[in-house]
């Protein structure tokens, strides 16, 4: 299981410490999550790690999809399966 490190900054170091929390953010694959009033508001990730979680989270949305196709009987087999991505690729060719 992925974990995360966490660090916690109220919202005045966005003003006074932005880079230093930019830096947290690239260097680290962690996450700094801003508060106000002591409380979480806002989380900053770099845009790298955006990158890698958005993927990770599309990734579980179609295999999650992909088991309730197979709950729900909606399977086929797979020659059947290729042989329709073969004709496919072939006229997107043609």
């Amino acid at each position: 299981m992925l974990t995360y490190q966490e660090t916690i900054r109220p919202s005045a170091d966005l003003r006074n410490h932005y880079n230093e929390i930019s830096k947290l953010c690239r260097e680290g694959r962690g996450a700094v999550i801003i508060t106000v009033n002591g409380r979480g508001d806002t989380v900053s990730l770099g845009y790298e790690e955006y990158k890698r979680m958005k993927a990770r989270i599309e990734l579980l949305e179609i295999l999650a999809e992909s088991d309730e196709d197979v709950k729900r009987g909606r399977v086929a087999p797979i020659k059947d399966t290729f042989d329709d991505l073969r004709s496919m690729l072939k006229e997107g060719l043609s």
